[in-house]
């Protein structure tokens, strides 16, 4: 892992910007007495680690004593996207726009990113457990397609907070009932994107003892600030 950038900003959280290999990533400190625990904070498909939602809750995280890391995963934010990639972003966008069916475009796209992202998620992880002042326990949030299969493999993860999604690949719909862990699943119940039956029919899946739903009214990117708080708390929970 090589630092590229460093900044201390407003609120005292110190964020850099790495590299480790071909994966870039930011990661976000508290000033707080090490080791503290860290949570791993993935965007959908597509979009960058700098995307002002994401940082924004990163640097909230960030202030009540975690380390927070995100990275850009294959074809997301500024890595290379295949033209086969392209298209089939656009043909998704076309499908959801017009209501034909979007089940085997989504496969054929996010399939692959899933079975890419993860071990470059384990490989970020291994690399920040190593620097000092980062601990445990682990915690994930974001990306739901992402976050079950992690789940699944990496037994470093004590914690999941997942942003609801309906469009979910079928390996991991199927790998659900093996999350086993303290689950926080968001859903925002007019989700243009996320169709409400199929985030339902997820949640009940999901093999933990310990699992929580919450849901409010609006669509896709209208998750109230509030939630950020209630994932928080969630995390002191179960992760200090």
């Amino acid at each position: 892992m090589r630092f590229t950038s460093e900044k201390r900003l407003d609120d005292g959280v110190l964020e850099r910007e790495f590299t480790l290999g071909e994966i870039p990533g930011t990661l976000w400190t508290p000033e707080a007495a090490a080791p503290v625990p860290l949570i791993l904070m993935a965007h959908n498909n597509g979009l960058p680690k700098g995307q002002p939602r994401l940082v924004a809750r990163a640097r909230h995280t960030a202030t009540r004593g975690y380390a927070v890391a995100t990275i850009d995963t294959p074809g997301c934010g500024d890595r290379p996207r295949s033209a086969a990639d392209e298209q089939a972003r656009a043909d998704l966008r076309r499908a959801m726009r017009t209501g034909e069916p979007a089940d085997e475009i989504f496969e054929s796209l996010v399939g692959p990113l899933v079975d890419k992202a993860v071990p470059e998620w384990q490989a970020t992880l291994d690399a920040l457990l190593a620097l000092p002042g980062i601990g445990g326990p682990v915690g994930y949030s974001g990306w739901t397609a992402v976050g079950i299969r992690l789940a699944v493999a990496e037994p470093r993860i004590a914690a999941a907070d997942f942003f609801a999604g309906g469009y979910v690949p079928r390996a991991q719909r199927q790998e659900a009932r093996q999350v086993t862990v303290p689950l926080l699943f968001l859903l925002q119940w007019d989700d243009e994107g996320n169709p409400r039956q199929r985030a339902l029919d997820l949640f009940d899946a999901f093999g933990s003892r310990e699992k929580t739903l919450h849901a409010n009214m609006g669509g896709h990117i209208g998750t109230p600030w509030f939630e950020v708080e209630d994932a928080g708390r969630f995390y002191d929970r179960h992760l200090k």
